[in-house]
């Protein structure tokens, strides 16, 4: 069965830790990805995935601290012009085909899931471990990962005139819900299994009939 996100009730934040002056008040920048999509292919019965897909736009990251409507632009600014670049790489994406599920009938699964980050125009394999919560036609999965900024050919920057530096870690914590679409199954290509109507037969044979021709 077929599931896609719902990004009005999911959500997804990348937290920056600070080095700087600012760093010892605490003040590490969290954003929010605004705009989200993805499907998974899972077998409630089976209690099976073959397939996991997540699509973060990179422009849509906002600050969701409390900072000054300055910093706050500056801030924005930075991360999406001088590190993600996101006018040259819009979509951050993670792809898994290789999903391992452990956990009894009626309580939540774990999920490992080996796949391929793309970030800043570099894949990378990646492993993220999540909690499975299906319920019916809706799946729910939360987690976090840690990722390594240069490992994405990614140099931590300053901002704020300095007084906070992002340190090379950055965190990505997510809750994710997805909603199975009606009469779908897993890796089906579009319209397969629909109704053959008259008019379908119709349009063949003339098709057939002009090739003759």
């Amino acid at each position: 069965m077929d599931f896609h996100i719902d990004p009005a009730a999911s959500r997804f934040t990348v937290r920056a830790f600070a080095g700087g002056m600012l760093s010892g008040m605490g003040h590490n920048p969290t954003f929010l990805a605004r705009d989200l999509s993805g499907e998974v292919a899972f077998d409630p019965d089976a209690r099976r995935a073959t397939l996991v897909r997540l699509k973060v736009g990179a422009p849509s990251l906002s600050v969701i601290d409390s900072v000054s409507d300055k910093d706050r632009r500056e801030i924005e600014r930075t991360t999406s012009q001088e590190v993600l670049e996101s006018a040259v790489y819009p979509e951050i994406l993670f792809e898994a085909s290789r999903v391992v599920l452990t956990g009894g009938p009626g309580g939540p699964l774990q999920a490992t899931l080996d796949g391929v980050l793309t970030l800043h125009g570099v894949s990378r394999p990646q492993q993220v471990v999540v909690r499975v919560y299906p319920d019916g036609n809706t799946l729910r999965a939360q987690g976090d990962v840690t990722l390594r900024l240069t490992d994405f050919r990614i140099e931590p920057v300053s901002v704020a005139g300095g007084m906070l530096k992002v340190k090379d870690e950055v965190k990505l914590a997510f809750d994710i819900v997805a909603r199975s679409i009606p009469g779908s199954k897993s890796g089906s290509p579009a319209g397969e299994g629909a109704e053959r109507r008259p008019d379908d037969d119709r349009a063949q044979d003339s098709m057939e009939a002009a090739g003759a021709r």
